[in-house]
């Protein structure tokens, strides 16, 4: 007969942090990914999920031995069975970027086989009120909050200490319809942007109750966009990324290159103003508002040709051999096929700006059935308290 630990209590010695925002540990044989732990803590853990397999959840709900890096949460509802939107608002913020360290660097020994220095690097600004982008959900009250980790019950919420002040009181100063998720968006000039997604009879319905145009700027550039389409949610990243991929690109004069899950074309940006106006930047993009938007804000930039597909798509037909590939795919990362049509195209570099650890390291694992190395790694904390990392990482061949 299978085990089943739910609502059991154990006492765990956390081992080390684990892809996901909890670290391991082992009890009675068995695997135990623990929230709200550190490693080398000794913690009474309550087991939250069971499928009666190898592993188990659980929460640290008694710390009986603390590392020296635990703090008080900055929030009251960042502990066992309350918000799910951070993981790590109980280290110091120094210990959460080292944790992040670590799991990019384990995702790149097993996945890719490569043993890589890593060192997460913060952004600008501070742990806190960074977030300029986020989705409340309306409590059966009209309250809006946040889901609790790995649940649909909603935690209400007075306040989000990680969310810019305008984000909050657009999404935490009014009642709304029961099940509604709110949209916010606080853009460059602190204007707030809010989209109520109702569902009616079933059927999901959108409202736009504030402008749906947001101003950012980066890269030297004013932009407007969808206010709820892709742009960095930390107002120091897009700025930040730009640089490290004007920096490593280094694409010549006249050279052809690509940008690949362009979005708006913040890397076109910066890519067209290397090559000059005799080169060419083809960007990719499946969006069909972000290349709208795109096209519109880089009219100035006809070195820019837009292509609206799916990557593995559009690279089957373009023919022709880019100097440098730019991409920046979503958080499953590029896959096989992506790849080995970039590698196809015999790049001298590739640039990779990844979301997501493991996928990263997949898909530098494939890149390097190709023959391309990595080079260079760079991680910044561009979602403080939570467990996510961004990686930017330099392939050559």
């Amino acid at each position: 007969m299978k085990p089943d630990w739910t609502g059991r209590t154990v006492e765990a010695e956390v081992g080390p942090v684990a892809h996901g925002g909890h670290c391991v540990s082992r009890v009675d044989g068995r695997v135990v990914f623990v929230r709200h732990a550190l490693p080398g803590e000794v913690v009474l853990a309550e087991v939250t999920e069971d499928g009666g397999g190898s592993f188990c959840r659980a929460d640290a709900v008694r710390v009986l031995r603390a590392a020296p890096e635990r703090v008080e949460p900055p929030c009251p509802v960042a502990g066992p069975g309350l918000c799910g939107g951070c993981d790590w608002q109980h280290a110091s913020p120094a210990a959460q970027r080292a944790l992040k360290a670590d799991v990019v660097a384990e995702q790149l020994r097993r996945l890719a086989g490569l043993t890589w220095p890593v060192e997460v690097e913060p952004l600008p600004g501070g742990p806190l009120r960074w977030r300029t982008r986020v989705r409340f959900v309306a409590g059966r009250d009209g309250h809006a909050g946040l889901r609790a980790h790995r649940s649909h019950r909603v935690v209400p919420l007075a306040d989000c200490p990680i969310t810019a002040p305008a984000a909050v009181g657009g999404g935490l100063r009014r009642r709304w319809r029961p099940g509604s998720e709110i949209e916010v968006t606080a853009d460059a000039d602190a204007r707030t942007h809010v989209r109520v997604v109702e569902t009616v009879r079933g059927r999901e319905r959108a409202r736009q109750h504030a402008g749906g145009v947001a101003h950012q700027r980066a890269a030297g550039r004013d932009w407007r966009l969808a206010a709820h389409g892709f742009w960095q949610v930390h107002p120091g990243a897009a700025d930040t990324f730009a640089a490290v991929v004007g920096e490593w690109a280094r694409p010549s004069r006249g050279a052809r290159v690509w940008d690949l899950y362009a979005g708006v074309g913040l890397f076109a940006a910066v890519l067209a103003e290397r090559v000059g106006p005799d080169g060419g930047v083809l960007a990719v993009e499946s969006g069909g508002r972000a290349v709208s938007d795109g096209q519109a804000n880089l009219a100035d930039l006809p070195q820019v040709r837009w292509h609206r597909g799916r990557v593995e798509r559009v690279l089957r037909d373009v023919g022709e051999r880019p100097e440098v590939v730019v991409l920046d795919p979503p958080r499953k990362g590029a896959g096989r096929e992506v790849v080995d049509a970039i590698a196809a195209g015999g790049p001298e570099r590739v640039v990779y700006v990844a979301c997501d650890p493991a996928a990263l390291a997949r898909d530098v694992a494939a890149f390097a059935g190709h023959g391309y190395r990595l080079d260079r790694l760079r991680a910044f904390d561009a979602f403080p308290m939570t467990h996510h990392v961004e990686c930017l990482a330099l392939l050559t061949r």
